[in-house]
């Protein structure tokens, strides 16, 4: 499963730099993304997470249920549920904002909020905001975050997730 995640994720992204123009130019790699209006829906089936604390016998493998609309070229809405590294279910609501790009990598951060973690809040819900990197190419595509540690209440770890176009 490991490899497979890995081989689909540069796939996706040495087919977005082979596929986009602006990648080619190294003086326009690096730039800010005009706001424009889209619609586009993508689903994903949770999580891979590498998590840097190896000896604590975190779950990396975080399968669920998720939907992201984007419904700009700067910003989508997302929401899931998924299997959390804690072994429990969580359920998330979030936006992505990612104005930057470095040839076709999209950068910013999804803000949002999460429940389910037994060590923070109870389980309960709290407020979170993690960098994400985006790469996209015609119908898939995978969303990279540096989740942030936060004491011992959550662990932090590099997660991907590929998600699939369904509707645009």
């Amino acid at each position: 499963m490991i490899k497979r995640l890995r081989v689909a994720a540069a796939a996706v992204a040495g087919l977005s730099m082979l596929s986009n123009p602006a990648f080619a130019d190294p003086a326009d790699t690096f730039g800010m993304i005009a706001s424009a209006p889209l619609q586009q829906v993508w689903l994903n089936a949770g999580f891979y997470s590498y998590h840097f604390d190896r000896n604590r016998g975190l779950n990396d493998s975080n399968p669920g249920l998720g939907a992201e609309y984007r419904f700009s070229t700067v910003a989508s809405a997302t929401a899931g549920r998924f299997y959390n590294s804690d072994r429990q279910y969580s359920n998330y609501v979030g936006v992505y904002y990612q104005p930057v790009r470095i040839g076709p990598v999209r950068l910013g951060a999804v803000v949002g909020a999460f429940d389910g973690y037994p060590h923070m809040r109870d389980g309960g819900w709290f407020p979170a905001a993690i960098p994400t990197a985006s790469v996209e190419y015609k119908r898939v595509g995978v969303n990279i975050a540096v989740v942030p540690k936060y004491k011992d209440r959550l662990y932090g770890a590099l997660s991907v997730q590929l998600k699939l176009k369904v509707f645009e």
